[in-house]
């Protein structure tokens, strides 16, 4: 893409939305997170194969698997959000990123730089979470 972005640089509503600086700011922001939670991800794995002294008092040795069961439960949310990055890392390559999945409308950018692999706008979110909910509750 080949976009130079400053340091200070963040995305305007009165600018075109998705150009080149926009899709370059959420691209840097989206590798950013992750390194991240790559970074995370390998300490979690150093930890848990150093994990391996066997406590002898029983308390001691729930505790310790409550840690790693933690510890699990957290890679594998960070796994699930490493690939959502690499879904939305794939919209800004195909022209598709920063537009809502259901209505094609443009998500705003105050809800992209919250929650950058964001793919529905906060209306189709919401009617999202409505219908879950009404099926749920039957």
């Amino acid at each position: 893409m080949n976009v130079t972005l400053s340091p200070d640089y963040r995305p305007l509503a009165k600018e075109p939305f998705m150009n080149k600086k926009m899709q370059e700011f959420f691209r840097q922001k989206l590798l950013d997170w992750k390194v991240e939670l790559l970074d995370e991800s390998n300490s979690t794995i150093l930890h848990l194969q150093e994990g391996g002294n066997v406590e002898s008092d029983l308390s001691d040795r729930a505790s310790v698997e409550t840690e790693r069961s933690l510890e699990l439960r957290n890679r594998d949310r960070a796994r699930k959000l490493i690939t959502k990055i690499e879904e939305a890392l794939d919209r800004i390559e195909n022209g598709t990123y920063g537009f809502c999945m259901e209505t094609n409308e443009p998500i705003t950018l105050s809800r992209l730089v919250a929650r950058p692999i964001a793919t529905l706008s906060i209306e189709a979110q919401e009617r999202h979470e409505r219908m879950e909910k009404t099926h749920r509750d039957k």
